[in-house]
């Protein structure tokens, strides 16, 4: 067994002491859903940060960058300019509805404010992409511990999946919150750590521009297939996530979330440099990989000193870990909350309630790790999970907190014409036309168009 898979072991198990620790508190449905409603800004920044660092915004923004140079700093900058939206204008408000009626899913929210249909719809579209989401992030773990560790590709799998299933399944958002502030501390740390050694490694700064493929490698707007454009279909998804919203519910009161979100998308914007700035780095040390998606894990293995690899790997690792958790808590939360407990025809007590949502968290990862197994190619799926959450709850969620008239009809028009649009420009390969013309864009916008024509042609009542 290497070293190095024993620091990952180390690494994995401390963070399933601490989470089992703080299960003892999460006795009530209420704990494991929203923590009580009582997490600090604190608490709400570590853990929607840790969320948003993972798979996507390490492994993939640095490939982005060994790719396109500087311009992938959008991928991650788009997380930071929604959370901003998140933070100063959807969250405090979607908190106080929340607090005010006992709110604790996205799903929850969609029922009081429209139908338990358009609960359901909501249900219908987020459970089965967030397993296949869960999936990507075990994929992507699989094969870091593949490449530095040399373990099997399932055993990666497995073990990440079985650590971030465990932690949750017992203390639920009050206990993820926890292990997440833990997280983030190797995570950022980790990264930064990183630039300075990988730089010198690669014979300093200037060594580097020499060896890069041209003046558009350093454009920032755009270069290639990265750009602004990422703006428009990542930015949203960062304000209606299920998950983060969630999370926001969990928020103490209406200053925790400015304060907690604020800085998370703070922390966001700075950090969106360090992954295109590994991947220029990357590229300047090993211009011949035969797939940028190997960047970060080969930088890590061969491109710095060994310890330096080390911590890189652990929060990597880390990363992962902490996204996997925030899309089990997403899942479970839906499954149990907005799928199965509508369904009994006794209402459910609390005790069951969280039984069952504990369940829910223990089959959900089961279910990702063998999809993870069976299915390692699921990488692309990342950005259409990003354009369902645009296309098809974006609107909803806006009309529904910001108007007193939108009603069921409007609701589920525009899920239902997002979903179209979505499907419309992959099937008619849209994106390669124009990076403007997205998944989520179009989706998006036709969404938009779809609610606008069920308010011209229906009357418009006052919501009772």
């Amino acid at each position: 067994m290497s070293s190095l898979l024993l620091v990952l072991i180390g690494v994995g198990l401390a963070y399933l002491f601490v989470g089992l620790r703080v299960a003892r508190r999460s006795k009530t449905a209420e704990a494991f859903f929203v923590g009580d409603r009582k997490l600090g800004a604190g608490l709400i920044f570590s853990t929607l940060l840790a969320a948003n660092i993972g798979a996507g915004t390490t492994v993939n923004a640095t490939a982005l960058g060994y790719s396109n140079g500087l311009s992938a700093w959008w991928w991650v900058g788009s997380a930071g300019l929604g959370s901003l939206v998140l933070a100063w204008w959807i969250g405090p408000k979607i908190r106080r509805r929340s607090a005010e009626a006992g709110l604790r899913t996205l799903g929850d929210f969609l029922e009081w404010r429209y139908s338990p249909g358009v609960r359901a719809l909501g249900a219908a579209l987020l459970v089965p992409g967030s397993l296949f989401l869960l999936a990507v992030q075990l994929t992507a773990m699989g094969l870091l511990m593949q490449v530095v560790a040399g373990t099997p590709y399932w055993v990666g799998v497995v073990m990440g999946g079985s650590i971030a299933t465990a932690y949750f399944a017992a203390g639920g958002l009050a206990g993820a919150a926890r292990v997440n502030a833990l997280q983030l501390v190797l995570e950022y740390g980790g990264f930064f750590l990183l630039i300075p050694f990988a730089i010198l490694a690669a014979n300093g700064w200037g060594a580097i521009v020499e060896t890069s493929p041209g003046p558009d490698y350093w454009r920032f707007t755009s270069g290639d297939t990265a750009g602004i454009w990422y703006l428009a279909m990542l930015g949203p998804a960062f304000v209606v996530s299920p998950g983060l919203l969630q999370k926001v519910y969990g928020a103490a009161d209406d200053r925790a979330v400015r304060i907690g979100v604020g800085l998370n998308a703070a922390a966001l914007l700075l950090f969106a440099a360090v992954p295109p700035l590994l991947g220029i780095v990357a590229r300047a040390q090993f211009p011949d990989l035969a797939d940028p998606q190997l960047a970060l894990p080969t930088l890590l293995q061969e491109g710095v000193p060994a310890w330096v690899g080390a911590i890189g790997v652990a929060a990597v690792f880390s990363a992962e870990l902490s996204t996997c958790d925030a899309i089990l808590f997403m899942v479970t939360t839906s499954v149990s909350q907005d799928m199965l407990r509508p369904l009994r025809k006794v209402q459910a007590d609390e005790a069951w309630l969280l039984r069952f949502a504990r369940r829910a968290a223990l089959v959900s990862g089961a279910l990702a790790i063998g999809l993870a197994i069976g299915a390692p190619s699921m990488v692309s799926l990342l950005t259409i999970f990003y354009s369902l959450l645009t296309a098809g709850l974006a609107v909803p969620l806006v009309a529904g907190l910001y108007t007193d008239w939108a009603g069921p009809r409007h609701a589920a028009a525009a899920m239902l014409g997002g979903m179209a649009g979505l499907f419309a420009a992959r099937i008619f390969d849209l994106p390669q036309r124009s990076p403007w013309l997205s998944e989520a864009v179009v989706g998006l916008a036709v969404a938009c168009v779809a609610f606008l024509v069920v308010a011209v042609v229906t009357r418009r009542t006052p919501k009772p």
